[in-house]
């Protein structure tokens, strides 16, 4: 039978990590893996997590290095990559583990919705999710789900600042199409709003455009506000 680990990267998220880790409390009883991959947290992060999380360990600081660090160290075959402000759907693990033995395929991810104030989140949420059916590429937000020998094959996320989680669904693509589900993440749209939706859309999409050109994502990292 498959077993999922879900893999968390952190980075001073004291202040909600223990909401995140409370509601992923039934999947933790039913046997899912909770893994939380800390970056350098400065706050309350750590301490917060340890009760409430299988695991938690430290890796150098970036998402996909934490990311890499948690797969390394997660036990289940099926893995799944989840942001501290995202949200699963209920019954997730059954949805995702039933749906990848039936498909046959060894990778995907959920729909997406944006919680926040701004009515142009629901746009955002749309266009992501029907950008990500069209093309077979999906976001970290997205909460990206792929069997272990998989991940292991395509080498992992790539070790770059900005962009891994499309770096890594080109590479998973070739071995398979990805399995969109239709149930939702919630995710926050702090990051949205903090400098205005419409203006961050606009980035995200010259960004992810630059990237596909060939620009340098440690260059499109600075830009995005990456330290």
């Amino acid at each position: 039978m498959s077993k999922l680990s879900i893999v968390m990267p952190v980075l001073d998220e004291g202040e909600g990590i223990a909401a995140t880790l409370d509601a992923l409390a039934d999947l933790r009883a039913l046997g899912t893996e909770v893994i939380v991959v800390d970056g350098g947290s400065r706050d309350a992060t750590i301490q917060r997590a340890r009760p409430r999380a299988d695991r938690v360990i430290l890796a150098p600081r970036g998402r996909a290095l934490q990311m890499n660090a948690g797969a390394e160290k997660a036990s289940g075959n099926v893995l799944l990559f989840l942001h501290a402000d995202t949200r699963l759907p209920a019954d997730a693990d059954h949805v995702l583990l039933s749906e990848l033995e039936r498909s046959g395929r060894v990778w995907g991810r959920f729909d997406v919705k944006i919680e926040g104030r701004s009515p142009l989140l629901i746009v955002v949420a749309w266009l992501m999710n029907i950008r990500s059916r069209l093309t077979g590429i999906a976001t970290g937000d997205q909460a990206i789900f792929v069997r272990r020998a998989a991940f292991q094959a395509a080498g992992g996320f790539p070790a770059i600042p900005l962009m891994e989680d499309i770096a890594l669904c080109k590479r998973l693509k070739r071995v398979s199409p990805p399995l969109c589900l239709g149930d939702c993440v919630t995710t926050s749209g702090r990051r949205w709003e903090k400098n205005g939706v419409f203006n961050t859309m606009v980035l995200m999409w010259r960004l992810r455009l630059a990237y596909f050109c060939g620009a340098d994502p440690k260059k499109l990292a600075q830009q995005y506000g990456y330290e």
